[in-house]
């Protein structure tokens, strides 16, 4: 974990978004989704997972995630970001800001788009674009229980532990599987991939890029 508060701006992170060449990939057949990597900030709700609910209280800026819901056909009960498939004539942010509103509640403007990171293609058939917005504060949150059983705000000097990013191999992957370490849990990619590269490209001000890395088995399908 970092030694001190991790504070960012709108403006710092449209600022640190666009020194990158986002790397899109071509669809070839797969469908196309978008999420909403979500930057919140500082104050109440922040929280390690585990941690008690009076330490919940944290002075980083602060990305917002999920926990799917149980009854999901699909990547049940698995850490996510607010997202989905991008409908006809949608571009991914305003995909990426519908689904925000559908599965949390949130409603933002396009002026609180602050960037893209790079797209990540993935086993189960999809191209997703992550679009990184700011939300403020952010405490009028309303999870819809039909896709959301939790919603969790993640300290960024979480996202800075010297144990992270998690790299091993499994049968099969030409490359390494990606996970992110929160609290005593971790993070699969795809959602990992888009918190390390945010780490990487807003925190720390490298140019790392994360569309080579692989899913464990259970994210496969």
């Amino acid at each position: 974990m970092s030694d001190g508060p991790v504070h960012l701006t709108p403006a710092q992170l449209r600022e640190r978004l666009g020194r990158h060449d986002v790397h899109a990939i071509d669809l070839g057949g797969r469908r196309h989704a978008a999420v909403a990597v979500v930057v919140t900030e500082a104050g109440f709700g922040a929280e390690v997972p585990g941690t008690p609910v009076h330490a919940r209280w944290s002075t980083d800026t602060a990305l917002l995630l999920t926990r799917r819901a149980s009854g999901l056909s699909s990547h049940a009960g698995q850490w996510a970001m607010p997202g989905g498939r991008i409908d006809a004539g949608e571009s991914p942010e305003q995909a990426a800001l519908r689904e925000l509103h559908e599965e949390v509640g949130l409603a933002l403007g396009c002026d609180a788009v602050c960037g893209r990171l790079d797209d990540y293609a993935t086993r189960s058939g999809y191209v997703i674009t992550p679009v990184v917005v700011w939300a403020g504060a952010a405490r009028e949150l309303t999870p819809n229980a039909d896709e959301v059983a939790s919603v969790h705000r993640i300290p960024a000097s979480e996202l800075l532990r010297s144990d992270a990013p998690l790299l091993n191999h499994v049968k099969g992957a030409d490359h390494p599987v990606l996970r992110m370490p929160v609290g005593a849990r971790w993070i699969a990619a795809p959602t990992a991939a888009f918190i390390y590269q945010f780490r990487e490209w807003c925190l720390l001000e490298r140019d790392t890029r994360v569309a080579h890395f692989d899913q464990p088995f259970f994210a496969w399908r």
